[in-house]
C-alpha cells in the first residue's frame, strides 16, 4: 500500500489506530528512504548542548496551545514559540486543520537520521504531520498549498527555515534559523506580537497569501534565498 499527497493526508484523517499509525511510517519514512539508498537509514543521538542551529537543548518545554486547533505542542518559550506556533497556526488556517498528533516539537530523544532534526530537542523546531511528509519524500504539497508556505517563509523575513528546501528533504519540518536573541528574530516575535494584540486584521486567520503583492515578495524572497 504506497500513499503519498492528499490520499495520506485523507487516510490519517479518516483513521486514528496504531495500526494505521504503524503502516504510514512503514511505507513513508522507512520505505522512502529504502527506495532512494537500499537500505533503512540509521538513526543517531544528538549529544550536543546545543541544537544544529544553535539553541541550547533543553531538559523539558512547556506545551503551548495552538490557537484555533484545539491542539499543542511543546516548544521553548520567548520568542520561539511566538514565531512557531505562528506558523502551525497558518497552516491550520490556511491549508488543513489540524488533528490530534498532528504536530511535533520538543523530544528529550533527539533520535534523527539528519544533524537537522537535533532542533526538536532544543524546542526550536516544528513538524507538521511527518507522517505524511516524512523524510526523504518530496512533492507531497499542492500548487496552492505550496503558495501559503512560501508566503509564511517570506512574512517570517528567514527567521525560519523549511525542509522541503533542503538536500535531505523533510517537508514537514519548520525551524528557526536564527540564535537566540538575534535582532531579527526578535523583530519578527515582536511583529507577530503586534497582531495577536491588535484588531485581527493581520497576521494568522486574516492573511492572503494569493494576494499579488504578496505573491511577488514571496517569489522575490524564495528566489534570493535559493542556494
Amino acid at each position: 500500500m504506497i500513499l503519498t499527497g492528499l490520499s495520506r493526508r485523507r487516510f490519517i484523517g479518516a483513521t486514528s489506530s496504531a495500526a494505521a499509525a504503524a503502516m504510514l511510517i512503514n511505507v513513508g519514512d522507512a520505505g522512502t528512504a529504502v527506495a532512494a539508498t537500499g537500505q533503512s537509514p540509521e538513526p543517531h543521538a544528538w549529544k550536543g548542548r546545543k541544537s544544529r542551529n544553535g539553541w541550547p537543548v533543553l531538559a523539558q518545554a512547556p506545551s503551548h496551545r495552538i490557537e484555533g486547533s484545539g491542539q499543542e505542542v511543546r516548544l521553548a518559550g520567548g520568542d520561539a514559540s511566538v514565531i512557531l506556533l505562528h506558523v502551525a497556526r497558518r497552516f491550520h488556517y490556511e491549508i488543513d486543520s489540524l488533528r490530534a498528533g498532528d504536530v511535533h516539537g520538543w523530544t528529550a530523544h533527539a533520535d534523527g537520521t539528519e544533524p537537522y532534526e537535533s532542533n526538536y530537542a532544543s524546542g526550536s523546531a516544528l513538524a507538521i504531520r511527518p507522517l505524511c511528509y516524512p523524510s526523504g519524500s518530496k512533492g507531497n504539497f499542492y500548487p496552492n498549498e505550496l503558495v501559503v508556505v512560501r508566503d509564511i517563509l517570506s512574512e517570517l523575513d528567514g527567521t525560519v527555515a523549511w525542509g522541503g528546501d533542503f538536500e535531505a528533504a523533510k517537508e514537514s519540518h519548520f525551524e528557526l534559523t536564527l540564535r537566540p536573541g538575534h535582532p531579527r528574530l526578535k523583530g519578527v516575535a515582536r511583529k507577530i506580537q503586534g497582531w495577536q494584540a491588535g484588531p485581527g486584521n493581520h497576521g494568522a486567520g486574516a492573511t492572503d497569501a494569493f494576494d499579488p503583492r504578496r505573491r511577488k515578495a514571496a517569489r522575490a524572497f524564495e528566489r534570493r534565498t535559493a542556494s
